[in-house]
């Protein structure tokens, strides 16, 4: 079985397929934000432990954000590649954010943290979605 990225070269893709990001660079951005936040979960500094705290996720969680967002990285990796993965990456981390910003509002903590943090990635997230595999 021949993948359809073995025939082409990085972040290149034939016109009207949505499979394949491109450009790859801010799918490779937002894999490396991610992978950077998943790590900071495990020993999360005040301000994002008061996040967590401040949207009512018990501690015993946190570790399930950590998993999440080093599947998310590894997807948007690997989605450079393998047609389809990346894509389901970037709609896995919409979904995420999306839900992170719900639990903001439920639980009234609204701030920069709601802002800049959630609604800042998922807007990204988007951006990503829209212009690597739409257009």
């Amino acid at each position: 079985m021949t993948l359809l990225s073995e025939s082409l070269p990085l972040g290149s893709m034939p016109l009207g397929s949505t499979l394949l990001p491109d450009p790859v660079w801010p799918v490779i951005v937002m894999a490396i934000i991610v992978f950077g936040d998943g790590l900071m979960t495990f020993r999360p500094p005040r301000a994002i432990a008061a996040c967590l705290d401040g949207v009512g996720l018990p501690r015993d969680w946190w570790w399930v954000l950590a998993v999440v967002k080093f599947l998310a990285a590894a997807g948007l990796i690997v989605g450079i590649w393998v047609p389809g993965v990346g894509l389901s990456a970037v709609v896995g981390l919409i979904v995420y954010f999306l839900t992170a910003a719900i639990a903001h509002v439920r639980a009234r903590y609204i701030g920069r943290d709601l802002w800049i943090n959630c609604l800042g990635l998922l807007a990204l997230n988007v951006l990503i979605f829209i212009f690597c595999f739409l257009l």
